[in-house]
């Protein structure tokens, strides 16, 4: 059979589509995908400045004498006179399922060496949640040194679940409690980060919320690459060591009595059809001129699950676009729309010009190895030259991604030294024998799909989260359904949903049991809070 006609077809259409991408209007495209990359490298580069200031004030503080550092800068913080009287905080934390990593983050959140009064309050929406039997056991190993309490809030009817619980969680708070500290399970504490978060907010009373931002640590599926891809251009707004107008819900501390006075509205606007509780409060801070601050040691290990598929991911990434159709005021939909488009504009942006140039490779190595030249087969070489100018905008790209990560993992090793090391090892950055994935595919793959995430949850309006399907009309939750009869693990983190109460206490008792740490050893030896046993 003779090719030669398929090929000569092929080769005709190839030169075409190269010399169309050398028009004026697919230049600007190409031009536009360079200059992507490198704010993309600048933002990754003053992110990681911001970062790496914190770990120079922690060795500067530890060549001066404090062993403490990843505790307090000064040293003379420790000391009991001013240890006794530090502000009392709830710690709550709404829970839904169970998945391989909760044990050891919840064990990083209790075991916390903050000197006041603390009270950790975990809600679950019933005692059919894997998340409540694995805790009790958890518990009831801490019950001398903690004051903890499981909390049953009942399936939300007017808000998400998340939000439900956590309302549930600011009403039972002590009455002594001066700040509410949000978390999410999948959060991995500091030793010190609840004491510095409160220094801050003693420090500064102007501040509303403060945050943090999650460090991915991928596992070996391209699912959990995408969801790091996804995460580090948005970390770039939790980076800068002070006001910023994004908030994270995994970790946010506010002041206990803006929820008893419900200030601003705060607890009826999350209670009236809430979906996001971090896009609520960031809507309601900025309408309000309240300020949002992310302090630059508020990073956290969040380790994703070894088995995240692309279809899990397709689940994350569309529970990710569903948020900006939330809207609690008109100009939160506008800011909502803006953020829609320009995202939805940038991630496409990204991935055009790699397409375009695959098409001028392509057609510069055909031309290179035929050994005739047909007159039709113009090639433009400027197609080429744009495609290297990628190339080199890509790898500065990679390297200040590598290099914030980088100072991200080194920070977090400085602030939990008892922690097992992190390491730049377990990323995977080139193509390897055992793992084809990469982050550059991730990065691919992640912003091609955005946008059609995006529309998807545009046009739908409804959405499943953790086993729980959503719709929304005019930026609100009308209507919530529940079927333990479907999905039996949630969208991200592989969690166990619905299953047997012996499975989940099996599931428990499987983990590792830690050995005791300095810092539960410093927790009991300096007494800096009364022990209470948890209530069920």
């Amino acid at each position: 059979m003779d090719i030669t006609p398929y090929v000569e077809s092929f080769d005709t259409f190839l030169f075409f589509v190269s010399r169309t991408f050398c028009s004026p209007l697919a230049i600007f495209v190409q031009i536009q995908g360079c200059v992507i990359c490198l704010l993309l490298a600048l933002g990754w580069s003053l992110a990681a400045y911001i970062r790496i200031r914190e770990i120079w004030e922690m060795e500067t503080s530890m060549q001066g004498g404090n062993s403490f550092a990843f505790l307090y800068h000064d040293i003379h913080d420790l000391e009991h006179s001013k240890q006794e009287d530090l502000p009392g905080v709830t710690v709550v934390m709404p829970l839904k399922g169970f998945g391989e990593h909760n044990i050891h983050n919840w064990k990083t959140q209790i075991t916390s060496l903050y000197g006041g009064p603390l009270e950790f309050l975990f809600i679950v929406d019933s005692t059919e949640d894997p998340a409540y039997h694995a805790l009790s056991n958890l518990l009831i190993d801490h019950e001398d040194e903690i004051d903890a309490s499981i909390i049953i809030a009942g399936p939300s009817t007017t808000c998400s679940q998340k939000i439900h619980n956590q309302l549930v969680g600011v009403k039972k708070m002590s009455e002594g409690s001066k700040y509410v500290l949000f978390l999410d399970d999948d959060v991995r504490l500091h030793p010190g980060s609840i004491g510095s978060l409160i220094a801050e907010m003693e420090k500064n009373p102007e501040i509303f919320i403060q945050t943090g931002y999650p460090l991915d640590l991928p596992s070996r599926s391209l699912g959990s690459y995408c969801i790091y891809a996804y995460h580090m251009p948005c970390s770039m707004g939790f980076a800068t060591g002070g006001k910023t107008f994004f908030l994270w819900g995994g970790c946010m501390m506010m002041h206990a009595d803006d929820f008893r006075t419900d200030k601003h509205g705060i607890v009826s606007q999350l209670e009236d059809g809430g979906y996001s509780d971090d896009m609520t409060l960031a809507a309601i801070a900025g309408a309000h001129k309240r300020l949002i601050r992310s302090p630059p040691f508020s990073v956290f290990p969040h380790p994703l699950a070894s088995d995240i598929t692309l279809s899990r991911y397709w689940n994350y990434l569309r529970k990710q676009t569903f948020v900006l159709e939330s809207y609690t005021t008109y100009e939160n939909w506008i800011r909502n729309r803006a953020l829609f488009c320009t995202h939805c504009y940038l991630s496409w942006g990204f991935v055009a010009p790699y397409v375009m140039a695959v098409f001028h490779v392509v057609a510069a190595i055909r031309l290179k190895l035929n050994e005739y030249f047909l007159e039709e087969h113009i090639f433009d070489s400027i197609g080429l030259i744009l495609a290297g100018c990628l190339a080199i905008c890509t790898g500065i790209t990679l390297h200040s991604m590598w290099n914030m990560t980088r100072i991200e993992v080194e920070l977090c090793n400085m602030l939990s030294p008892e922690s097992p090391t992190l390491s730049l090892k377990s990323y995977n950055w080139f193509l390897c024998k055992k793992m084809r994935e990469q982050v550059f595919v991730a990065m691919l793959v992640d912003n091609f799909f955005y946008p059609i995430s995006a529309f998807c949850s545009h046009f739908s309006q409804s959405v499943i989260w953790s086993g729980i399907r959503y719709y929304l009309r005019r930026g609100k939750i009308v209507k919530i359904e529940r079927s333990q009869k479907g999905r039996k693990l949630s969208d991200l983190a592989a969690k166990r949903l619905y299953v047997k109460k012996r499975g989940d206490q099996e599931q428990e008792k499987a983990q590792p049991q830690a050995k005791p740490s300095i810092a539960r050893h410093l927790s009991k030896s300096f007494r800096w809070r009364l022990p209470k046993k948890h209530q069920m």
